[in-house]
């Protein structure tokens, strides 16, 4: 009797895994990938949906054109995991039995309890998001007038927050809108953690693009017409007027991955796993978002689409080794490089190969939309590739 490999996720982690694992195994196991749309997301720009939402077609890429006819699909939500049993239980009161699983199932956006964040804030972790991004920008502007425009306020100024803030300046100037944007966060400088050289690049970028930039104060509390920055006992935090809130301040594990049974990290929910994906059950593997994947020392992969997509392609051969009762293979990220959108241009920073350490125009922008068309002429084929770039 084969193996049952059970995959859950259909993003870069669990799209690429699944290719991966269908090379590797050949028929010695059977596959089911499990997630809750029938679609895989080509997330790093997903952001472009907030600007124009007919791009969803060029990035929204159907399981069917991924996976091989011989892999089982199941759209739907998992529920819970089960590991003494093997069991992935879905919402639709469906169970899956595993001999062995990969949970790639991403993150949420963390809130980090700040009052009134979640309930007034718009988030931006998959197509919906996007969509509503757009829709309530464009009835915001509709409502506004020249003389008191629409409040746009963008918290966290990390990747998701620079590009959303950057298409959302694209909307406003294709429709001249009335739209006044401000871009939020709480540390001293945007992309947090970063080269100056680049967070300088993309702080021109966004003012150039009449994007206000507030940087040094958290948010402390939302409510549904203001949002409050800093503020102390010996202080009023300063207050913030806004029409729509967009929040991309931070990531944190899924309920459901919290209820597995494995080692995770107590504080986001995020799986503990080695650098040969596998958890604390030899029978279960993590990699992408859900999990925290052991670099050496202290230190992790990072949680990017780059990282992602690297490690997808070892994990699937890992679970097909792990079927044949073959030795694992580890994994170390290697940093290519970051490229990031600001509307219609882009910042490129630390790209192999390249001597120049930090630059923007036509060179990144074409890197940019290169980064996208390769990973979906990877996953589906060359023509919808060549059909996506243009909205890139």
């Amino acid at each position: 009797m084969s193996a049952h490999v059970v995959i859950l996720g259909a993003g870069y982690a669990g799209a690429g895994a699944v290719q991966s694992f269908e090379d590797a195994i050949g028929e010695d196991a059977d596959l089911t990938w499990i997630s809750e749309h029938d679609y895989h997301l080509v997330l790093h720009e997903s952001h472009r949906v907030i600007r124009d939402p007919t791009v969803e077609g060029k990035i929204c890429l159907p399981v069917e054109e991924i996976k091989s006819p011989e892999t089982r699909f199941v759209e739907g939500t998992v529920e819970g995991v089960d590991v003494e049993e093997r069991t992935v239980a879905l919402e639709d009161g469906e169970t899956v039995d595993y001999d062995y699983l990969l949970v790639a199932l991403g993150t949420e956006t963390a809130f980090y309890g700040i009052e009134g964040l979640e309930e007034y804030s718009l988030t931006l972790k998959g197509l919906e998001d996007a969509r509503a991004i757009h829709q309530a920008i464009k009835e915001a502007s509709e409502a506004a007038t020249r003389d008191d425009p629409a409040q746009i306020l963008v918290g966290g100024a990390g990747l998701s927050g620079i590009q959303s803030a950057g298409e959302i300046a694209g909307f406003r100037d294709d429709h001249g809108a009335p739209l006044e944007i401000k871009l939020v966060e709480g540390l001293d400088e945007i992309f947090p953690g970063n080269d100056p050289e680049v967070q300088g690049a993309l702080r021109k970028r966004l003012q150039e693009r009449d994007i206000e930039i507030l940087t040094g104060d958290f948010i402390s509390k939302v409510d549904e017409e203001t949002v409050y920055l800093g503020g102390g006992e010996d202080e009023e935090p300063d207050e913030l007027p806004y029409d729509v809130l967009v929040w991309t301040g931070g990531i944190t594990g899924h309920d459901e991955v919290a209820g597995i049974d494995v080692e995770q990290d107590g504080r986001s929910h995020r799986i503990n796993v080695s650098s040969d994906f596998q958890t604390s059950d030899d029978r279960v593997f993590s990699i992408g978002d859900s999990a925290l994947i052991d670099q050496g020392g202290d230190d992790v992969a990072p949680p990017t689409a780059q990282a992602a997509w690297q490690a997808a392609d070892v994990a699937g051969e890992n679970l097909a080794r792990a079927v044949r009762g073959q030795p694992l293979r580890t994994w170390r990220h290697e940093d290519k490089g970051t490229v990031i959108s600001v509307g219609d241009d882009a910042v490129a920073h630390d790209v192999q190969m390249v001597p120049i350490n930090t630059f923007g125009g036509p060179a990144a922008k074409i890197l940019k939309k290169g980064i996208a068309a390769r990973w979906i002429a990877d996953v589906t084929s060359v023509s919808r590739a060549i059909e996506a770039w243009d909205d890139m």
